[in-house]
């Protein structure tokens, strides 16, 4: 919960202590953003097609796939010809939730959808980090708690989830008091969830969410159904703690205060944002001792792994005001779509290597997505779990390349500022200030640059 808001926390932070920290907008021409235009449609002509020419993204992913489509069927047949169980192992399945705040509305309509179309798999291991932490335990228990994530997606606001404890927050741990959502997080999690998590967990089945240690900068991943086989109160206690923790943006929301002995001697750890270390992770299913082969690989060839992040990989864009914080909260953005990219390059390569199926959805790039991630308006939520529940209904309902092999993401090179327009992708309406919509830009065909088909037309799947 995690993406705006921390650019909100910056400027608040800075405002009070200093001045000026506007610069006069001196430009004499608009900025593309201003005139409409996506910066992932302007083009140096030249510099383009000789970096698509020496790095051709689309033939790198067909070469990628077949590669990893051998290396399965080598595993399946060694496993066979030595007699392992990975031989007749029936497919397992893991799903990896990423953070996003209120775009993990989408996630939500991904799943209810999913559940509607009739082929959602039990999940042998899920992964949540935030947003993704708090939707993992009902996507973990199975379609039956699909009501409870869709009324929490569609209907909670701002005051439902946080209240803002105004400029004196600058001088506290955070800016909200998170009770409310503890309230709701503790009312979930009743005595039968933590008994239904318990029974999953002895199955095999495994829950893993993740936070930061704040102090020590280090991603934690903790075993929620280890936890709710112990049956203690005060597990069921930590459960929440972890859950409000992985959740708990650095700065906006308290952090989780979490006890710990070390070698007998009590600490108090402080657990924020899993988000902050890594956008989602991955944890492999669960094989008994007995049932495993000598070969990692071997145990993971039948697992597909499905990987659900609320937002868009690539951000749209937008007119950034010319004021010094504005930039930098902005650019922390930047960052974390950067990081979310770098975790499913990751992933993509660990199902190369592996044999593993990868599958991933996101906010398609064309739907009109809001900028800020820490508003919960049961709207635009509503909005984007329509999305997700279309988009999983759809003929295309996942993608299996990596980012960066997609129609426009490839990275533009430049020889120089000579620039032509080229559209690589969905023309959206560009935020400005104040919530204004700037109209995308559109040039007349015979004005347009000419580029070479093969990695810019790439579909995105």
């Amino acid at each position: 919960m995690r993406r705006s808001i921390a650019g909100f926390v910056l400027t608040s932070a800075i405002v009070l202590t200093a001045n000026g920290c506007r610069s006069p907008n001196t430009a004499l021409y608009k900025s593309p953003a201003e005139a409409g235009i996506n910066a992932r449609d302007v083009i140096d002509v030249v510099a383009q097609k000789e970096a698509e020419e020496l790095n051709p993204s689309d033939q790198l992913a067909k070469t990628a796939e077949r590669i990893r489509l051998q290396r399965q069927q080598k595993l399946e047949e060694s496993a066979k010809d030595r007699g392992d169980a990975a031989a007749t192992r029936p497919d397992r399945h893991v799903l990896c939730l990423s953070g996003g705040g209120s775009f993990g509305a989408y996630s939500a309509g991904v799943l209810v959808g999913w559940s509607e179309r009739g082929d959602r798999p039990v999940f042998d291991v899920v992964t949540g980090v935030s947003t993704g932490g708090l939707i993992a335990p009902c996507a973990f228990l199975g379609p039956q708690y699909d009501p409870q994530i869709q009324k929490f997606y569609t209907s909670v606001r701002n005051r439902d989830i946080y209240r803002l404890r105004r400029w004196y927050g600058l001088f506290d741990e955070s800016f909200a008091d998170t009770t409310p959502l503890r309230k709701l997080v503790e009312a979930f999690l009743s005595p039968q969830v933590v008994t239904e998590i318990a029974a999953a967990h002895h199955s095999g089945r495994r829950l893993y969410i993740g936070t930061t240690e704040e102090e020590g900068k280090q991603f934690i991943v903790w075993d929620l159904g280890a936890m709710a086989v112990r049956g203690q109160p005060k597990d069921r206690e930590l459960m929440v703690q972890v859950l409000l923790g992985s959740a708990a943006a650095p700065g906006i929301f308290p952090s989780s205060k979490i006890e710990v002995t070390i070698d007998g001697v009590s600490h108090v750890e402080r657990h924020v944002d899993g988000g902050v270390s890594q956008a989602l992770f991955y944890r492999p299913p669960y094989t008994p001792p007995e049932k495993r082969s000598d070969s990692a690989a071997n145990d993971l060839a039948s697992t597909k792994v499905y990987a659900i992040i609320a937002g868009k990989i690539y951000a749209d864009p937008e007119v950034i005001r010319p004021w010094s914080l504005a930039q930098a909260g902005k650019n922390i953005s930047t960052i974390i779509y950067a990081q979310s990219r770098g975790d499913l390059q990751r992933l993509y390569t660990l199902c190369l290597l592996t044999g593993m199926d990868y599958f991933v959805s996101a906010i398609p790039a064309e739907y009109p997505a809001p900028t800020s991630s820490s508003e919960f308006d049961p709207v635009t939520m509503t909005g984007m779990f329509e999305e997700g529940k279309r988009v999983v209904k759809s003929d295309e309902p996942w993608r299996t390349l990596p980012p960066g092999a997609g129609r426009g993401e490839t990275v533009l090179e430049r020889m120089g500022t000579s620039l032509s327009y080229q559209p690589r992708g969905p023309a959206l309406a560009i935020h400005g200030p104040k919530g204004v919509k700037i109209p995308p830009f559109t040039a007349p065909v015979s004005d347009r640059g000419a580029l070479p088909a093969g990695p810019l037309d790439l579909p995105l799947k």
